[in-house]
């Protein structure tokens, strides 16, 4: 080994130890801060008052240091460990790394025995950053403080968006038996295009330039799949292909959808009621309005009630190249979702529901996840009416069963090498 060598290893060495003294000192810190100030007496104070909270804090760090001085060697180290302790009872703190992280996807606190995050689709436990579910709650309080919103046992959810535009859901007892629990959806700060998809494999060339087709034609299509399939990562993907000629309208419970520069978007976003019971904005009453605001496109970002049956109205007025999504297993099951949905809005035969959903809706487009957690696209759904003119047709265009085959074009006319175009 070369002196230099030898020099940059004692260097390298010499910070590990003094980033592990410094964490240990931390973890000193923390204990005997809880010994002079209970987690409940913080937590109490932190919902009462923040300000007095965090100077209650500082006073007991002082007189731990004072009491302890080898615990910093100077007032810079005592500063910054006072700062971190600071940040883990007032910030977010033991949830920073995990959201400045752009491989993690969700961030699951439950209550405080555990903190799981998912990564490349898949959970990883995390241990349990939290002393008590009295700081998981101050947590959830600090979240949702700035945003306007409360939860209490009264009203014990809470969905919400973060400024960065992550996802936040947090239940608490009674509702939830174990503790408090807090759920992050993150998005990535970069927008996927259908292009990133295809480079990832969620998505096949031949599929590509038959969804942007079938965007440039200005087909219906409804993207279906279950929970973190990737719904909203295609419904936007496919967004980015609309032409920066159209006036698009969104309309989201949680505004998540992003575009590649697009000079004419009018964004809107649902409001859920106040604690005294009003204010309410619902989905349904967005796609109504959106209908006045003359609209190229719509797009829902997720139907889950009788909004569904506004947008296939508008589907079928004229409104053509709209988007949506749905939970739903399989192109059928989409059907099926639909005219449940349809049904909360108004009493119609199943029949003609269906009528109305194979004259408005073109194409389904079913995604998925593997075991491994991979997101692709399995299947593509030509939607029509029946040959008797009752009751909806679903036929299968595309089908793929995992991420790791190759798809197969159901029908020679239905590949794109071969026609050119969408149907």
């Amino acid at each position: 080994m070369s002196l230099m060598e030898m020099v940059r290893q004692a260097g390298n060495e010499s910070v590990r130890s003094g980033q592990e003294d410094e964490a240990a000192s931390f973890e000193q810190l923390k204990r005997r801060v809880r010994e002079i100030l209970p987690s409940h007496v913080v937590a109490r104070m932190g919902r009462d008052n923040p300000t007095r909270a965090e100077n209650e804090v500082r006073r007991a760090c002082q007189q731990v240091f004072e009491a302890n001085p080898w615990l910093a060697a100077d007032a810079a180290s005592r500063e910054r460990l006072m700062g971190s302790l600071i940040d883990s009872l007032f910030g977010l703190g033991p949830l920073e790394p995990y959201l400045e992280d752009e491989t993690v996807t969700e961030i699951m606190v439950n209550g405080c025995s555990s903190l799981f995050i998912e990564r490349s689709g898949t959970l990883e436990a995390c241990g349990s950053p939290f002393s008590s579910d009295d700081e998981v709650r101050v947590l959830i309080d600090r979240i949702l403080g700035p945003l306007g919103r409360r939860i209490d046992e009264a009203s014990p959810m809470v969905n919400a968006r973060l400024a960065s535009g992550h996802r936040v859901h947090a239940v608490i007892p009674p509702i939830a038996l174990d503790g408090p629990t807090l759920t992050i959806r993150k998005f990535r700060t970069h927008v996927m295009t259908m292009t990133d998809m295809q480079e990832s494999g969620s998505l096949e060339p031949s599929v590509r330039r038959f969804l942007r087709t079938c965007v440039a034609q200005r087909k219906n299509i409804a993207v279906s799949g279950g929970t973190g399939s990737g719904k909203t990562t295609l419904l936007n993907a496919l967004s980015c292909e609309i032409s920066k000629g159209e006036r698009i309208v969104t309309i989201e419970d949680s505004a998540e959808l992003r575009f590649l520069e697009h000079p004419h978007v009018v964004r809107l976003e649902a409001r859920p009621e106040s604690i005294e019971g009003t204010g309410l904005v619902s989905i349904r009453d967005l796609v109504i309005n959106a209908l006045r605001m003359r609209p190229d496109r719509i797009i829902v970002g997720e139907c889950r009630g009788g909004e569904a049956l506004d947008m296939l109205q508008a589907m079928n007025t004229g409104h053509d190249g709209s988007l949506t999504t749905l939970h739903a297993n399989s192109p059928a099951d989409c059907v099926s979702r639909l005219t449940t949905m349809v049904r909360y809005a108004v009493e119609l035969p199943v029949e003609v529901i269906e009528s109305q959903i194979a004259s408005a809706i073109d194409y389904i487009v079913q995604v998925a996840r593997s075991a491994d957690g991979r997101r692709f696209l399995c299947s593509v759904s030509q939607v029509g009416a029946k040959p008797n003119g009752a009751g909806c047709l679903v036929s299968p265009v595309y089908t793929r069963s995992s991420p790791d085959t190759h798809g197969v074009w159901v029908g020679q006319e239905n590949a794109p090498a071969k026609r050119g175009r969408a149907a």
